[in-house]
């Protein structure tokens, strides 16, 4: 028996995390799951060629991450997976074995959509589009390519969801190590966290020369809402207090068109949503590992005389 397919594991992982409404930790969901496929202890010591972790364990997770592109499911907290009220409904409706149908839309119905939950004050960035590319005539490029793109979704959207759950304290601290590694300030020491009660809406100060004379100013709000125009002319005020001439305004969530064209017209505010801010800590590795993946390509200019 081989070890099943990451979609032939999105059944399992339903059923189990039904029986825990709570949710459950990840490493009792792969136990539970192998279970139910009946792996043997050789399938389950497979690695990934890369060698960085089980292939179950791998298939699993991206079954886990399919549940939540549908909206079933979601990362409670940091290790813990539970099915959201629409998959608890899901699964109680659905108390026979999934049907080919089913489990292909789980699959791959979902693959387009952002995983960041919207309020009710957050607009969708995408919504929900059929992946009908077709993987059979594509190019071994374009495969990559495709799966490079996926796995940047996956990691974005654990990112936003362990941002939303990091004291505010702790998140003003990450934007700074970012803009950090973005090359600003000579050195860690040059960006100061500055929150708190009383910082009359500034986080965090960047000093881009040694003697302090230019600084950028920084706002970083971990919020589930859209922030208005309110809150970025509040942050205009902070700046003419101080004087300052830049400042950056971070937030987890988005901006409403009203802020937007608010920050546009003073020249001086630039803003970062959330889905920006998790691309920015994936290309500058700010709570984000990489690893690099040595591709082959025939170099017929070696063989010319």
């Amino acid at each position: 028996m081989t070890i099943p397919t990451y979609d032939q594991f999105i059944e399992p992982v339903l059923r189990f995390l039904a029986t825990r409404p709570e949710g459950a930790l990840a490493r009792e969901v792969y136990e539970a799951a192998a279970e139910i496929m009946q792996l043997t202890d050789d399938e389950r010591a497979e690695l990934l060629p890369s060698q960085a972790q089980q292939v179950y364990k791998n298939r699993i997770g991206w079954a886990h991450d399919r549940l939540k592109r549908a909206g079933l499911s979601s990362s409670a907290r940091r290790g813990v997976w539970c099915l959201t009220d629409e998959g608890k409904i899901f699964a109680a409706s659905n108390v026979g074995p999934l049907s080919q149908g089913q489990v292909a839309d789980l699959a791959f119905g979902y693959m387009d959509v952002r995983l960041k939950e919207a309020t009710s004050t957050t607009e969708p960035v995408i919504t929900p589009t059929k992946n009908d590319s077709s993987t059979k005539t594509s190019s071994p490029e374009e495969r990559l390519g495709a799966a490079v793109k996926e796995m940047r979704e996956s990691v974005a959207a654990d990112l936003l969801e362990t941002l939303a759950k990091v004291s505010p304290t702790y998140f003003e601290t990450i934007v700074l190590d970012l803009l950090h590694k973005m090359g600003y300030g000579a050195n860690r020491n040059d960006l100061q966290r500055v929150g708190g009660s009383g910082d009359g809406g500034i986080d965090g100060v960047i000093s881009l020369d040694k003697l302090g004379l230019e600084k950028v100013y920084v706002q970083a709000k971990r919020w589930q809402s859209s922030v208005g125009r309110p809150e970025i002319q509040g942050f205009y005020g902070a700046l003419a207090g101080q004087r300052a001439t830049k400042g950056v305004f971070i937030t987890t969530s988005a901006y409403t068109a009203q802020a937007i064209d608010f920050a546009k017209s003073v020249e001086r505010i630039v803003l970062v949503d959330g889905i920006k801010l998790a691309e920015l800590m994936i290309d500058h590795e700010v709570g984000v590992s990489t690893r690099i993946v040595k591709i082959p390509k025939f170099d017929s200019d070696y063989f010319e005389d």
